[in-house]
């Protein structure tokens, strides 16, 4: 699986492009619109995906911890991310 995240990092309600086999969990490659790609593993939940994104630094040195993702497709196709607890 492929998720690019239409900015420099994940945030509660911004749009993520899905894109891949969607039939099970494992490594998935993660992208951000500032060019930082790495793995994240990530799982079926229903209809929805949980992601878990590890630390990493936005290509600008903006440390980023490790956070957990649950992705909701919308009527229209798009895709949005909202923070777990």
């Amino acid at each position: 699986m492929r998720f690019a995240f239409t900015h420099s990092h994940a945030f509660p309600m911004g749009t993520v492009v899905v894109e891949g086999d969607e039939r099970g969990g494992c490594d998935g490659l993660v992208t951000f619109a500032d060019g930082v790609t790495l793995v994240a593993e990530w799982y079926r939940d229903g209809g929805e995906i949980l992601l878990d994104i590890p630390s990493y630094r936005t290509a600008k040195g903006t440390a980023i911890g490790p956070h957990r993702w649950r992705l909701s497709q919308k009527p229209d196709g798009t895709w949005r991310s909202d923070r777990e607890a």
